[in-house]
């Protein structure tokens, strides 16, 4: 006796577009006997089976326990429903259903099945370089709305041919619903082309073995590459992009290259061939060091490593390379170039050799950049293979928008439990990045479907966040909430590690915008995301000039010391600091006396330029963080512990405390009259710092109870520092939390912001105060 049929309408949310999931829910009904459908629409994944109770209920257990890979299932509903009768199991058009509640998949690294293909020169699709399937390839770059279907994607004007059609067509085949699938018959064209646009004659291979830079149009943007182990070529391509000494991105062939010039822990190399590939700053083997241009990485240890991610990056090492440079296109902090037209104008000057192609770039992203610091990852910049992902926050919030910083941009929408930011936008000071800035609200609101109830933004009056939010306010009839800094970094952190309860925090960076009318940088705070209380900093110094004594670290070490050494000071400053001419160290004395265009700041980043320059390691800044970046490389080659440079902690206004650097500074300086080597110099300073940084925890720890401590901050990129003060505060007993999900600079700001603005805008409606 055939049993009775019964009915369920199942509704799958989280990443279940894009990966495969429709084909996964066809072969469970296949396996289980069941009739009905499944569609895409803008909420996930809705499915209706029939069939027997038992059935049923094994395909929901497989359903949500046996996902595909890619795959992230963030919820699901089940309700019992009336069968139709269906005679069979199919797949229905996607629509549109409501409030967006699918979340939109990243871009993945080429799949080995994939790659089997393109370098089988039997297969249909050897060497092509837009080779993809349900587990791999284009999403997020290609995306115009959802639901994500191909008729929404840049790959919409392709028409698949016969044969890409019966693989789409096809449950058994993993190309059944490859929204982006296609082949050389149909799919998307590469040329190499000289700056006029001419077809190159050469093979890839021939203009790269000779010492060419080309423009490489990728999956989020255009990078430049070149043979990494041509000195020459890496010389040209530094002096074309206007970079004098910021370190390049390597792409190796395999992990063998990797492992030949870099040191690589299994945690590390879990990231390198993760779907997401991002680039993972190693550190450098110094027995194959002479084989690399000293140019790729000055005075640095490290080599930001990746791995190839798509088809089109293996062809360029099909000819035996196994070291490339790629490095993104844009040129002086400019925005992704990303359209064929604007690379041949923009980069001729630069490269010799265009490798272009005819699929548009809907939503630029650049390379995702981390380390492993300890046994854990840290993002230095979260974009491809991450973007559009959401963190988790364990509050629920407004739908909003929190605006970001203004350097090293990005900004995120939020709703419910779920904060999405943004790929990374740079320097909004850059009037092409804020307009691409501007572009991708609207965009990125529309994809997600978030209309923000309120508008968070730093407190800063002068970023160019501050004014777009102010905008957006007075043409939405916006509610705004302007965010301090620092607490923008602590919340992050906090909601980073699903904290929600008063914690202690330490935010080391460059610059913050502080309520007193200073530069905030180095602080000691202690609250939740409702409230915060500065508890303590390092001592103010004077900050001569502004954006000069950032570009000059000559400056701030001058002013460190003649704050702390007064005309000893001055003395010091006049033997150690050459940059400083005598009549520039006349006119700054006359600026600290007289407090002509001065601000005060107590910034840790400043206080590592300072020391660097002292120590004679960088007296000219040429890209953001460079002193402190050499000074910990030659730190590292210290190796044991040599002792420490004291920061000494004392009380402050009613309950405070400030770092004193002063005696910092006296034994430096001392060191360098003895000639100390500066790698040992590098390290005690670290140490210093580190040490100076538990003792201002276990203060504030002692005072308010609290023994759980976040570190956010650009500072903390410093993995030296980082390991030294984490060791040193969980040897206290404190609990440490670092960031994982965002970076702790200040790409990972929107999250924060977002916590802090709901809670600002919810403290206001109420009229409660913290």
């Amino acid at each position: 006796m055939t049993a009775a049929k019964t009915a369920r309408e199942i509704k799958v949310f989280g990443i279940v577009q894009g990966v495969g999931f429709r084909p996964f829910v066809y072969r469970l009904a296949q396996k289980y006997g069941l009739t009905g459908w499944v569609l895409n629409s803008s909420q996930g994944v809705t499915i209706h089976w029939e069939g027997g109770e038992e059935s049923i209920s094994r395909a929901l257990r497989d359903l949500l326990s046996a996902s595909p890979p890619l795959a992230r299932v963030t919820g699901s509903t089940v309700v019992e429903v009336k069968p139709h009768g269906y005679s069979r199991f199919f797949i229905q058009e996607s629509h549109a259903a409501g409030d967006n509640k699918v979340l939109v998949p990243p871009d993945v690294g080429v799949c080995s099945d994939c790659l089997k293909e393109v370098q089988d020169a039997g297969d249909r699709r050897y060497r092509y370089p837009f080779t993809n399937c349900t587990n791999c390839g284009p999403r997020f770059t290609i995306i115009k709305d959802l639901p994500y279907d191909r008729r929404v994607t840049t790959m919409n004007k392709f028409t698949m041919c016969s044969r890409c059609r019966r693989e789409y067509e096809d449950p058994g085949d993993r190309r059944f619903h490859a929204q982006p699938n296609a082949c050389p018959d149909c799919g998307p064209q590469l040329r190499l082309v000289t700056p006029d646009g001419r077809t190159c004659t050469q093979t890839l291979r021939e203009v790269l073995q000779a010492g060419a830079i080309i423009a490489v149009k990728g999956l989020g943007g255009y990078h430049l590459a070149c043979n990494a182990l041509d000195a020459r070529a890496v010389r040209r391509l530094r002096r074309g992009k206007v970079r004098d000494a910021k370190p390049f991105a390597l792409m190796a062939a395999d992990l063998e290259t990797v492992r030949r010039y870099c040191y690589l822990s299994g945690k590390e190399e879990e990231y390198l061939v993760s779907p997401a590939r991002p680039i993972v700053v190693l550190r450098q083997r110094e027995e194959n060091r002479q084989e690399l241009p000293a140019e790729i990485n000055p005075n640095l240890d490290t080599l930001g490593m990746m791995l190839p991610y798509t088809p089109l990056h293996w062809l360029l090492f099909a000819g035996g390379l196994k070291l490339l440079v790629m490095t993104s296109a844009n040129l002086s902090g400019d925005p992704l170039i990303t359209e064929n037209e604007e690379a041949l104008r923009r980069l001729k000057a630069v490269a010799d050799y265009f490798l272009i192609h005819d699929r548009d770039i809907e939503n630029p992203c650049d390379d995702s950049v981390g380390m492993v610091v300890g046994n854990s990852w840290q993002f230095v910049r979260r974009a491809r293979g991450y973007v559009p992902l959401p963190v988790t926050v364990p509050r629920r919030l407004k739908p909003l928008l929190a605006c970001g910083p203004n350097l090293k941009n990005t900004f995120a929408l939020a709703a419910g439990n779920r904060v999405f930011l943004s790929q990374h936008f740079g320097d909004l000071d850059s009037y092409l990045n804020y307009e691409k800035f501007r572009e991708a609200v609207p965009k990125m609101r529309s994809l997600l479907g978030i209309t923000p109830e309120l508008v968070a933004h730093d407190m800063h009056p002068g970023y160019q966040t501050t004014a777009y939010a102010q905008e957006l306010a007075r043409t939405e009839a916006l509610p705004l909430a302007a965010v301090q800094h620092h607490h923008a970094h602590m919340a992050s952190c906090m909601a980073d590690n699903g904290l929600d309860e008063p914690v202690l925090a330490v935010v080391c960076d460059g610059t913050g915008y502080g309520p007193d009318g200073t530069i905030w940088g180095f602080e000691f705070l202690y609250g939740d995301y409702g409230w915060y209380r500065r508890k303590g900093h390092l001592v103010c110094v004077p900050l001569p000039g502004g954006d000069a004594a950032i570009k000059r670290p000559d400056r701030m070490a001058y002013s460190f010391l003649v704050t702390a050494l007064g005309s000893r000071g001055e003395e010091h400053a006049a033997r150690w600091l050459p940059g400083l001419s005598g009549k520039e160290l006349e006119v700054l004395a006359v600026q600290l006396q007289q407090g002509i265009n001065i601000v005060s700041t107590s910034s840790c980043g400043r206080l590592f330029d300072g020391a660097a320059a002292l120590m004679g390691i960088c007296h000219e800044s040429r890209y953001e963080g460079q002193g402190p970046m050499e000074m910990e490389a030659r730190a590292r080659k210290a190796g044991a512990y040599h002792g420490f440079y004291p920061l000494h902690l004392r009380p402050a206004g009613e309950d405070g405390f400030v770092l004193d650097s002063a005696p910092l500074w006296e034994q430096l300086v001392k060191d360098r009259e003895r000639k100390v080597d500066v790698c040992i110099m590098a390290c005690k300073f670290h140490h210093g710092v580190a040490r100076g940084i538990r003792d201002g925890v276990l203060r504030m720890s002692r005072e308010t109870g609290l023994d759980k401590v976040v570190l956010s901050g650009g500072v903390f990129q410093n993995m030296l520092l980082t390991e030294l003060v984490t060791g040193l505060l969980e040897r206290e007993g404190l609990q440490v939390y670092r960031h994982r999900q965002v970076p702790p600079n200040d790409g990972g700001i929107s999250l924060g912001q977002s916590l802090v603005g709901n809670e600002v805008y919810m403290r206001n409606v109420s009229g409660s105060t913290p």
